[in-house]
């Protein structure tokens, strides 16, 4: 048995379970909880989606991969706002699947809310380990959310995982919107869908800035706009566009 076809057959340790009838296994990794759903058939290649923040929420897009093949993979990184240590998690997590699991180089990028934050400052440190960029409702600069549209306390704890003054922070080039030159380098692809009257994560905050300087920098971006609605619901009651999207650039 070549090494590929021992990889593809290894088991997660953990926890069995079904997840939207495929097997789902959580298990910790170095002190993380992390979480595997496997298709019933695996696609060409071994493609994963991998999930930022919010597990099993807005399932309809990551059930309609999993019937086409793909892998879905998450790791805590909650209250770490995309900061280093958050990066660093996602780095290993990603070389443990690659190298132990013969996974794709290449996962499908998808961030819900404040899963945008790890989301793309991990792909500005990865780009040539990234498909492309799906992102719903996304945070795109810590100074909207959480400084502005959260909790004191939520702000507080944010500073703190990048170990920052309030002052360093709103100096600070570390979030996905000044950090876009190197996606636009390796030609990723982005689909982001937004609610126009978000007050959570507002889009002229988030999604608005990231869009126009992507498209100044060369690179391609489609924006889903859902007229009338707020941050909630994510994604969309028929997937088929995301879904088409992501098997068009993967």
């Amino acid at each position: 048995m070549n090494a590929t076809k021992e990889a593809e057959e290894l088991d997660f340790p953990g926890k069995r379970s079904s997840y939207h009838s495929f097997e789902r296994f959580d298990f910790t990794h170095k002190g993380k909880e992390c979480i595997v759903v496997r298709p019933r058939v695996t696609a060409p290649g071994k493609p994963w989606i991998w999930k930022a923040r919010f597990f099993g929420h807005a399932p309809q897009t990551e059930v309609a991969l999993l019937e086409k093949g793909f892998y879905l993979v998450y790791v805590d990184v909650a209250d770490l706002f995309g900061a280093p240590s958050a990066v660093a998690i996602w780095d290993d997590f990603h070389a443990y699947l690659t190298e132990s699991h013969a996974f794709s180089e290449k996962p499908v990028l998808m961030g819900l809310s404040r899963g945008g934050l790890i989301l793309y400052n991990w792909a500005s440190k990865n780009p040539e380990k990234v498909a492309c960029v799906y992102a719903d409702a996304p945070v795109c600069d810590f100074k909207s959310w959480p400084r502005l549209h959260s909790s004191p306390k939520t702000w507080e704890t944010c500073l703190n995982a990048y170990n920052m003054t309030e002052e360093e922070a709103l100096k600070a080039t570390c979030n996905p919107i000044d950090n876009l030159k190197p996606l636009v380098l390796a030609n990723i692809k982005i689909l982001h869908i937004v609610g126009d009257v978000d007050t959570t994560v507002p889009v002229s905050e988030n999604t608005a800035i990231l869009e126009e300087r992507y498209k100044a920098l060369g690179g391609e971006i489609q924006v889903i706009h859902k007229p009338d609605i707020g941050h909630h619901p994510h994604s969309l009651e028929d997937p088929t566009p995301i879904v088409t999207f992501i098997l068009n650039n993967s």
